[in-house]
This record gives C-alpha cells, structure tokens and sequence, in this order.
C-alpha cells in the first residue's frame, strides 16, 4: 500500500520555485493524488495558482524512496497560498477541503507524516501572539479527525530573507513566528521542527527559489526519518539537486510524452524514442 503525506501551509508548502532552476524529479514510485488518481509526480505538486513551482515536497519523497525503495510514496497536496491559521481554522474550507483529501487517500494508502509550512501570512500586527493557540487547535483536530495521532508532523520554519524587499518585506515579525514554531515543535509529541537557515528566495523576498526548497525537503525528510528537530543546515544536502538519470520504461515514456507535449521534439522524433523505449 502506498505510504502517504499531507501537504499542508501556504506558498512555500505548495512551491513557487523556478522550474527551470532545478533538474526534475522523475520516479515512479513517487505519486500525487490528483484528479482522485495517485498518478506520477510531477512539478508543480500542489497547484493552487498558475505561479505554483518547485516544492520542498518533491525533494523529500525523493529521499523517502530512496530509503525505501521497494515502496511508493504519495503527496497529498493541500497548500494554500496567502492563507493564515484563520484562514486553516477547522471550520473552514481549507482544512476542510485536506480533510475530505486525505480521507480520499486514506482508501488506498496509509497516511505516514503532516508535512506543514505556514507564518508568513501571520508575521505582522502581533498575530504571533496568538499563533501556538491557532495550530495547536488546528492539528489536534486533524489528528483527532484522521486518526494520526501517532504520525510525525514536520514543520518548518521561515526565512532570513523576510522583512526585507518585495513581498516579503512585510513579514516584519518571522523570528517572532519562528519562536512560536519551535515552540509548538517542543511541546506537542511527535512533532519536529525543519530551520530555514542559510535558505534563499525568489526576486520577490518571501518564496524559497528552487534549489532551497530542494535543501529544505532534504531537511524535512532528515527530521522525519530521524524524529528529531533540524535546527542548522545538514553537511551534504546538496545531494537533493542531484536526480537520477537510469530512468524506467514508464518513466522514459513520461519524458517523452512530456517532451512532446511542450513541442521540444516532434511527433516522428517521438515515435522513434518510443520505439527505442519499447524494445525488449
């Protein structure tokens, strides 16, 4: 049975990192449900807008199937951008829009972790006051409503990026918000916090770009493997921009079709890698 993540927060949950600033993550033990169907991941994972990108969720079930190989692995996405913890009150459409989601998934997998990104909408006007009040209500209801009480959520944390330039300039009291992240990580159980340390944005000062959401998926999949908090930048996690080039058939196929699809090749050039593709 697949084992299955939510993905739950705003922007930087669902991605707006370039994607033509990283190689793509082709595997296909690594599904997202869409449409009702686990189908093969591609990005965008979560699309909420037309802007959606690279996502850190990618990176992470990247490293997730690499240390389970023999399995599969699916994405919930359920990210909003723009949206605060009011916005994720259980009584709202949003969470319950992930409920009805990962209730659908709960058919045919088994939900394994809470992978969650969310403050920057909630980093001005004092709203950090208030801010381990909202999650605390908002993920003892999802756990209660779903029956995860045991799984691992990873939350992550903002960057030193915000209240600069941008959209991002705003976002006046992130340390504020990161305080009551790690907070939040330390008193409730089976909880882990992910540092967005040393991790960079997009021109606009609030998005992670591309290479940083790899990085940060790295993490979030080292707090999770390991049930501990990430609190500096792991040695070596440049390894998550690097993707494998043995692809399989049905991953070759899905190249192709994608190739084709954005008219980087033509139909006979198609036909004839399929044919390549196709012998025993």
């Amino acid at each position: 049975m697949i084992k299955s993540f939510l993905m739950l927060g705003q922007s930087n949950m669902a991605g707006r990192g370039f994607l033509n600033e990283v190689d793509p993550i082709y595997n296909e033990k690594i599904k997202m449900l869409r449409n009702g169907q686990w189908q093969m991941m591609t990005e965008p994972i979560n699309y909420d807008r037309p802007v959606s990108g690279i996502s850190l969720a990618a990176s992470f079930a990247d490293a997730w199937s690499k240390a389970n190989p023999d399995e599969e692995i699916g994405l919930i996405p359920c990210a909003e951008g723009g949206s605060s913890l009011d916005d994720w009150h259980p009584d709202g459409i949003l969470f319950q829009h992930a409920l009805s989601e990962a209730r659908f998934a709960l058919r045919s997998s088994q939900i394994q972790g809470i992978l969650w990104h969310q403050g920057e909408s909630d980093s001005y006007g004092s709203l950090h006051e208030t801010y381990d009040e909202k999650l605390t209500l908002i993920i003892e209801i999802l756990r209660k409503e779903l029956n995860l009480n045991e799984v691992p959520l990873i939350i992550g944390g903002l960057g030193d990026f915000l209240g600069m330039t941008g959209f991002g300039q705003h976002a006046t009291e992130y340390r504020q918000v990161n305080e009551q992240l790690e907070r939040f990580a330390n008193e409730q159980q089976n909880c882990y916090f992910v540092t967005a340390a040393d991790l960079t944005a997009n021109p606009d000062g609030i998005h992670l770009d591309a290479v940083s959401q790899r990085k940060f998926g790295y993490r979030y999949f080292e707090a999770f493997s390991k049930k501990c908090h990430v609190m500096e930048p792991i040695p070596g996690e440049e390894q998550s921009l690097k993707v494998k080039r043995n692809y399989s058939k049905t991953e070759q196929i899905y190249l192709h079709s994608m190739d084709l699809a954005s008219d980087k090749i033509t139909y006979a050039e198609f036909e004839t890698l399929m044919a390549k593709v196709m012998q025993p």
